[in-house]
């Protein structure tokens, strides 16, 4: 088998900063590149606060009323960012989603969604103030984000 190059390693990391971009479109589902640190800057995200934050945006996004939108939401392999897939979303509607989700995690106080033992695999490696502080970043980044910015810069 030959293995072929995916799409999101054609991607010139180089020329990526922080922001909210559309990585693919296949059918009626978008996948969102929600990049949180520049890719190979030497900073990274770190794991309890990666994980804090997947339970929350996760949870928060699948509890309001585009719920039955959300498909998946999950951290990259590289620690610099989020995967955040739906269906059938405009895309205006999702960059305001996404701003929620910031504001929800920066402003959060109390427990962890799903983080006990009988809920999670790994529970005990969570870092909420990572996340909140994350997401605090990011509300700036976003918050005149457009949809013409949704796509890579070449």
């Amino acid at each position: 088998m030959e293995l072929k190059q995916i799409a999101s390693f054609q991607v010139d990391h180089r020329k990526l900063t922080e922001g909210m971009y559309t990585s693919r479109v296949d059918g009626d589902v978008t996948t969102y590149d929600i990049r949180m640190v520049r890719p190979n800057s030497g900073t990274y995200l770190g794991y309890g606060a990666i994980h804090s934050f997947e339970h929350l945006f996760a949870t928060y996004v699948r509890s309001g009323a585009l719920s039955d939108r959300v498909i998946y939401v999950g951290p990259m392999g590289c620690r610099t960012g989020f995967y955040f897939l739906v269906r059938g979303l405009a895309p205006e509607r999702a960059i305001d989603l996404v701003r929620e989700t910031m504001a929800f995690i920066a402003g959060y106080e109390g427990p962890i969604p799903g983080a006990s033992e009988a809920e999670c695999g790994n529970y005990r490696e969570q870092d909420l103030e990572g996340a909140r502080a994350a997401a605090q970043k990011m509300i700036p980044i976003l918050k005149n984000w457009t949809v013409a910015r949704l796509t890579y810069q070449a």
